[in-house]
């Protein structure tokens, strides 16, 4: 990550430096990288997508076994 340094100058305003370092950060590009990287997630490992797989395949075998048997739960349509 860049750090953004700002030195005051001799007779500098305090508005004067703040409005300097703003530019400087937004010229630097951290906030658009923050921002980008806010809600993204790690990739997961090869095992964890294969696990979550297998547990999907067989929620849904045996859902299909309980339909087969008739014993599956009765689904009821959902509410807004």
């Amino acid at each position: 990550m860049i750090n953004v340094e700002i030195s005051r100058n001799a007779g500098e305003t305090s508005v004067n430096i703040l409005r300097r370092f703003s530019r400087k950060v937004q010229s630097s590009g951290v906030i658009p990288r923050k921002r980008s990287l806010r809600y993204s997630s790690r990739v997961q490992s090869h095992y964890k997508v294969k696990v979550k797989t297998l547990k999907g395949l067989n929620r849904k075998a045996a859902l299909a076994e309980l339909i087969k048997l008739g014993k599956a739960p009765i689904e009821t349509k959902r509410r807004r």
